[in-house]
């Protein structure tokens, strides 16, 4: 079985201007406790919000005016990563685990892989089952793709899958990625 160390890409963190990073010259500002306050200087804004000693964040840029609110810069920006973490908590990133037999494999070591493979299924990731050939057993890639069907239909008694690849000979391998249906 192989392992995967690729590195995962870390999201962008989104850019919330406040307070003198602000560079547009009106915004549409909202109150601390949202009620609209309407088009305003941003320099007349800001003094609102130091006033109540708290900040002006734009919160929605691409507005015309852009739209921007009187709260604490800091609560915000712990909630913002407080339900960013959240988010990642409970995403999955489908992989492609691969499970790799040969044409002699015993049936105990059969048996192993199958579970192995019910279990990656059963996990939401995609399997990718390979049958390497070594040597004069290349000249047998009919029984190879025979125990690969065999295999297939085992694992299919267990649980629905389909087919992302189908099984096909790539060199000395034959291969097939299947997906829990």
């Amino acid at each position: 079985m192989r392992i995967s160390h690729k590195r995962k890409k870390e999201e962008p963190k989104k850019n919330f201007p406040y307070n003198e990073n602000i560079s547009v010259p009106e915004v549409f500002t909202l109150g601390a406790s949202g009620e609209r306050l309407g088009v305003m200087n941003t320099a007349d804004a800001i003094r609102m919000a130091k006033e109540q000693e708290l900040d002006l964040v734009v919160i929605n840029p691409k507005a015309e005016p852009p739209i921007a609110k009187i709260m604490d810069f800091g609560q915000f920006r712990y909630q913002q990563e407080k339900e960013q973490r959240i988010r990642k908590a409970h995403q999955h990133v489908i992989d492609t685990k691969v499970v790799r037999m040969s044409l002699r494999i015993g049936k105990h070591d059969l048996d192993i892989r199958k579970v192995q493979t019910l279990k990656f299924l059963n996990e939401g990731d995609k399997v990718k089952i390979e049958i390497v050939l070594r040597g004069r057993e290349n000249q047998q890639a009919g029984l190879a793709f025979e125990s690969l069907k065999k295999f297939l239909a085992e694992v299919n008694a267990e649980v629905n899958t389909r087919f992302e690849q189908a099984t096909e000979r790539q060199g000395n391998k034959i291969t097939a990625i299947i997906v829990k249906n």
